[in-house]
């Protein structure tokens, strides 16, 4: 049995649950999420608690016992705080301009990098080169983030790229000249 899946969720008044037929749904101040679950999983929603529990003794269904319960408690902190990742870009020449719901990338390479950002995610840039992404979905944040850096990571040599504020990136020595 799963340690963090035998846990209760807390709900907060400001926050509507909905559990219908493995699906479930939670809206609240910051936004609405849905999410459907397979059948393995039993979810209860009790006035102020959200209780998780395997439906039969299969391996699949422990596995996700303790990950349903902590998808669902993010669902629940999203809508109450937003999550956000902050990106930084790196190299002469490299910026970021948002326009209306696409963000255009100068990133070095002979075309612009264009990526339309999902409905529910709001971003910022500043100076050109700070990007913030703030939405209540965390898996959708973070994916937004690795979309985004995935354009141009940061190589070792140079240290150009986009990165996550606080990614430590390992540097490499360059090629010596010889005497």
């Amino acid at each position: 049995m799963s340690r963090i899946g035998k846990l209760p969720i807390v709900v907060p008044s400001t926050v509507r649950v909905a559990i219908e037929n493995g699906m479930v749904s939670v809206s609240g101040v910051i936004g609405k999420i849905s999410q459907s679950f397979n059948g393995l999983i039993h979810i209860k929603f009790d006035g102020g608690t959200i209780e998780v529990s395997p439906k039969d003794d299969s391996r699949h269904a422990h596995a996700m016992h303790g990950t349903v319960r902590s998808i669902i408690n993010n669902m629940v902190q999203g809508v109450q705080t937003p999550y956000f990742k902050d990106l930084e870009i790196q190299g002469v020449g490299f910026k970021a301009i948002l326009k209306d719901r696409v963000l255009d990338l100068v990133l070095g390479y002979s075309h612009p990098v264009l990526y339309s950002i999902p409905e529910d995610i709001k971003v910022t840039v500043k100076d050109g080169t700070a990007i913030h992404i703030e939405g209540a979905d965390k898996f959708l944040v973070g994916k937004v983030a690795a979309d985004i850096k995935r354009f141009y990571p940061v190589e070792p040599y140079k240290g150009k790229g986009v990165r996550i504020v606080g990614e430590h990136v390992r540097r490499k020595e360059g090629k010596k000249s010889a005497k």
